[in-house]
């Protein structure tokens, strides 16, 4: 079965993934779901990235209930006989942006902001024959970016031209997408963990499959954070920052667990580890990819260890959401197809 999900009032909850939260659509495994997922960054330029409906979110919330995150999200979803302990695989189908237009923000949570100490906003224009962004005009942000969803009011001749020449390209992702974790309240969608929440990888888009760990009955599956380009470490603090109507398919699965967001593509399968230190994100990580090694591909512990070493790729997902993030990848095409039973 197909449901829509669309982005109205009591379909989206603002900052925070709850537990206690009510369903905003109720789908039995196996089902499909179109769903909006609107930028909190749409305030940066409301003209280019608002319509009525994204216009109607943003009065409608009070800025005093976007918290304690800052991601607007779309759902929760309540997958039936969806149990702790299951796995909810979403194979994503189909993202695609809202909006012809986009926003960068170097925000005071970036990386380098002591360098800079200032914010600066920059407006990226997508051209669909291409598939390529280019920068349409920047601004620095008057003071600190402290309220979610704040609507720019910056006039025509504090515009400036960046960028120019520049084409990067367009991969629409989600930078956040997860479970309710099993903790009472409010827990907020800025750092990512086992639920799966602010994970910012970049190969989370169409084509590819994510399974999230299920901590509470029916999962409570919610997306938001939609980019359409960034790169890994997203070192500003930000991607480019756009709409997205988002297509997936949710399958119950019992047959085998994992402790983390596991993500396979085409090509890999990446898993992710997650810690305030790095170094400790990278041991998370590199632990669960032996786990996925020695519980799927039958590997012994020690033979696991050495192909990480010779095969897999260690990355950076993130520095900049408290909870730093790194990603392990190893090409599926390595491993040599798994016999069939006979019959």
């Amino acid at each position: 079965m197909l449901h829509e999900l669309p982005a109205i009032e009591k379909n989206v909850h603002w900052g925070y993934f709850d537990a206690a939260l009510a369903p905003a659509l109720i789908v039995e495994s196996g089902d499909f779901v179109r769903a909006e997922a609107v930028t909190h960054h749409a305030g940066d330029a409301p003209e280019l990235m608002m319509d009525d409906r994204v216009r109607a979110l943003y009065d409608t919330i009070p800025e005093a209930d976007r918290q304690p995150g800052v991601h607007l999200m779309t759902g929760p979803i309540f997958v039936k006989d969806a149990k702790p302990g299951d796995l909810l695989e979403v194979r994503y189908l189909q993202m695609i942006p809202r909006f012809n237009y986009g926003s960068n923000l170097a925000a005071h949570w970036g990386h380098l902001f002591t360098d800079f100490e200032k914010e600066r906003v920059t407006i990226y224009e997508l051209d669909q024959a291409s598939n390529t962004a280019h920068a349409l005009y920047a601004y620095d942000y008057p003071g600190k970016y402290l309220v979610p969803g704040k609507r720019s009011e910056i006039r025509d001749c504090c515009r400036e031209l960046a960028l120019e020449g520049i084409r990067v390209p367009v991969r629409p992702h989600l930078g956040t997408a997860g479970l309710a974790p099993d903790v009472a309240g409010r827990v907020s969608t800025v750092p990512p963990g086992a639920h799966g929440g602010n994970i910012d990888n970049w190969r989370i888009g169409a084509g590819s499959t994510m399974y999230y760990p299920v901590a509470v009955d029916g999962g409570l599956f919610s997306i938001g954070d939609p980019h359409v380009s960034q790169g890994d470490g997203e070192i500003s603090g930000t991607a480019i920052e756009a709409s997205l109507n988002v297509m997936f398919q949710i399958v119950l699965r019992r047959d085998f667990t994992f402790p983390s967001p596991l993500l396979e593509t085409p090509d890999y399968w990446i898993v992710h580890g997650f810690d305030e230190d790095l170094d400790v994100a990278t041991k998370n990580a590199s632990r669960d990819m032996l786990l996925l090694l020695t519980g799927q591909q039958g590997l012994s512990r020690d033979d696991a260890y050495s192909l990480m070493s010779v095969a897999a790729d260690f990355s950076v997902t993130q520095v900049v959401d408290g909870r730093q993030g790194i990603h392990c990848k190893i090409p599926r095409s390595i491993f040599p197809p798994k016999k069939k039973p006979r019959a």
